[in-house]
Formats: structure tokens, C-alpha cells, sequence
């Protein structure tokens, strides 16, 4: 009697062998033939395998192609920020889907991945990382819903987020930067750094956030403009971004002109409007602050370096991790810890500091001496 083998095997016209299989009332075949029959049997052995042990994936699942399913995935997450969901479309359709769009989803190869991967950080070192983070939740999802067995996406060290040091201003510069600029952009380039806001916090305050009697303000939405060019209102970065925070002394003056000249007085007028009367929008800003940096001579300060700066200061005036992270709106303390660093300025204060320490000792060490040999 010879031995019952898991599904069957035929032989084809072309004297190859087809190898198929039935499971839950669904008769499967093998994607490819097969030269011999004992490798048609292999096959199906290791199929029978997957079976048993719950690692069998069905293979029409991966006939989708990727650019489907990655669309299918991004529509899906509703959980997304709108900006979040905007980068994530604009990296498939320029960066992604011209490669990996067509491919099935079962083919996706780590050979392709990382050939994909090192195009893209020949040209592009930060969107590579951003593209493949994406790239990998994509995968993982197939993989959870059983349509690969395998992600794809094994490069070593790629994805990692990189960051690079930023430069920081010194008060000087930023009230040179200020004087720079035209009178009602000054508020817009002193509250990223003495109250260290995003962007899009500084274009989303209205007349109902500033309490002047209590010289504080209070940051409910942000205003940003992604890749696709749609203007979006909407929640801080993240949820510990709504924030009421103090408005230091030596800004409240420029704040309280601001309102008074260029400020509708309704409750939810905007503090920066454009030409149409709406929030003022990210390139505009941006287009100010490059005039200011070339006038000053840092043209390596962006905008967001501002906020950066501002962070580093109260760092280095004493401001702990926890007071980082409710002054700046960070969820978790990672961010706020780039900015418990030395600073030039800082590090010349601590110098002085210490050598007044010392001469502070050499003069009671030197009285000291003198009293005893009086005393003798």
C-alpha cells in the first residue's frame, strides 16, 4: 500500500508537475510548477506543515498588489493626524508606489526593500527613514492579518530616527532678528523662543487665548498646511500641547501692542491673519523669517530653531524635565531631555562662576593663614 501524501500531484502537458491542495473547502494551487514530482511533494509537505503548527497563509491573499493594499491600510487610519495622513499619502504616491506600487503584495522581496531603500537615501536622507518607517508599519499589518508570513522590511539600522544637533540663537541675535522684521511679525518671531511654541501654536492663537490681567496664554489648536496644500485647524502636535503658559515680562509689551494694532476685536480673531482675514499660513511665516536670518547673519537658524533656542534657555536657567515638558507640550520626557545640554553662553557662566568660587576660597584660605601667624 503506498504512503497517502497531503493534497495531490499531477503531471502537465509540458511534463512539469502541479502541485494543489484542498482546505477549508477551498482547493488551493501552487503558485508555481514543479520539475519533478518529488518536489511538487516537498512543497505540498511544507504546506501541510504551516497548516499544523498555524502558519499557513492563504496565497490568493497576496495576490493584492502592494499599492492596494498600502492605500486600503492609509485610508483606514483614522486614527492618523490630518497632517500625519497628508505625509503619509504625499511619501506613497512620490516616493513608495513608483517601485513597490505594482508588485504583489506576497512578492515584496527584502531584496526589493532594501534596493528601494538605498535609492532613497542616496537622495533623500530624512524622507528614506520617514518612507521606511511607513513602509514597515504597512508590512507588519500584512503580516497580523495574515496576508504575508514575513515583513519584508529587514535592513539593518534602517528607519532609525537621526537627530541632528540644531543650532541655537543667543538673545542678542534674537532681538536683532526682531528689530528685523516688520512690527506686526515681531510677536510671531519672540514667542517661539521665550514661550517656546510650534509654529503651528503661534498661527493658531486668537484674541480669546491671551489673558493679558494674568500675562498668560492658552494653546488649544495649531494651524498647519501639509504636503497636499490644504490649510488645516486643528489640535496641538500632541496632547499635552494644550497648555496655558506664562508670558515672560519682557514680551508682554510687544504682545499687548499686537493686539491693539493688529487684531480684529472679536474673541476669535486671529493674532496672525492673512490677506483674506483667515489664520495666517506656515510659508508666510517662514518667507519673514528668512529675510530676519539673512539680516542677522544665521542663515542656519530655521524657524522651528527658535523654539529649539527658547527650550535650551530654560534648560540652562534650571528648568527640570518635567517643567520642559509642560513649557514645551511634549508628551513623554525623551524630547525634553535634548535640551538638558550645555549651552556657549551657559558654559561661560558656570566658568565665572567657579573661578569666583575659587578666588572666594583663596581669600579665606589666605586670611586664614595670616590669622595664625598673627596669633603666633
Amino acid at each position: 500500500m503506498s504512503k497517502r501524501h497531503f493534497g495531490s500531484v499531477r503531471r502537465l502537458p509540458s511534463g512539469r508537475y502541479q502541485a494543489s491542495y484542498w482546505h477549508e473547502g477551498v482547493r488551493h494551487l501552487a503558485e508555481q510548477t514543479f520539475p519533478t514530482k518529488g518536489d511538487a511533494l516537498a512543497h505540498l509537505a511544507s504546506i501541510e506543515t504551516d497548516l499544523h503548527r498555524g502558519a499557513w497563509i492563504d496565497p490568493s491573499a497576496g495576490k493584492v498588489t502592494f499599492g492596494e493594499w498600502a492605500q486600503s491600510w492609509l485610508d483606514a487610519r483614522a486614527d492618523l493626524r490630518p497632517v500625519t495622513k497628508a505625509k503619509y499619502q504625499h511619501m506613497l504616491d512620490r516616493h513608495v508606489d513608483p517601485v513597490l506600487g505594482p508588485v504583489r503584495l506576497s512578492r515584496v522581496t527584502p531584496s526589493a526593500v532594501r534596493a528601494w531603500y538605498m535609492d532613497m537615501r542616496e537622495r533623500y536622507v530624512t524622507t528614506g527613514d520617514d518612507a521606511y518607517r511607513m513602509l514597515r508599519a504597512i508590512l507588519n499589518t500584512a503580516v497580523t492579518d495574515g496576508l504575508i508570513a514575513r515583513n519584508p522590511c529587514q535592513v539593518r539600522g534602517a528607519g532609525q530616527a537621526r537627530s541632528v544637533e540644531r543650532p541655537v540663537a543667543t538673545v542678542a541675535e534674537l532681538a536683532a532678528a526682531v528689530e528685523a522684521v516688520p512690527d506686526r511679525y515681531r510677536l510671531a518671531i519672540l514667542l517661539p523662543a521665550w514661550c517656546q511654541l510650534r509654529r503651528g501654536e503661534v498661527l493658531g492663537l486668537q484674541r480669546r487665548d491671551v489673558d493679558l490681567m494674568h500675562g498668560t496664554i492658552r494653546i488649544e489648536r495649531s494651524v498647519v498646511k501639509p504636503m497636499d496644500g490644504t490649510t488645516i485647524v486643528g489640535p496641538p502636535k500632541t496632547s499635552a500641547g494644550a497648555r496655558s503658559l506664562t508670558v515672560p515680562a519682557n514680551v508682554l509689551p510687544v504682545l499687548q501692542n499686537h493686539l491693539g494694532s493688529y487684531v480684529a476685536p472679536q474673541p476669535r480673531a486671529w493674532l496672525f491673519t492673512s490677506e483674506s482675514g483667515g489664520p495666517m499660513i506656515p510659508v508666510t511665516l517662514n518667507r519673514v523669517w528668512q529675510r530676519a536670518r539673512r539680516k542677522i547673519g544665521r542663515t542656519d537658524l530655521h524657524y522651528h530653531d527658535l523654539r529649539h533656542t527658547g527650550l535650551t534657555w530654560a534648560a540652562a536657567s534650571g528648568a527640570s524635565v518635567a517643567e520642559l515638558m509642560r513649557r514645551g507640550g511634549h508628551a513623554s520626557p525623551t524630547a525634553a531631555l535634548r535640551y538638558q545640554h550645555a549651552t556657549e553662553d551657559r558654559d561661560r557662566a558656570i566658568a565665572d562662576a567657579l573661578a569666583e568660587l575659587a578666588t572666594g576660597r583663596v581669600v579665606r584660605f589666605n586670611a586664614s593663614r595670616s590669622r595664625t601667624r598673627r596669633s603666633r
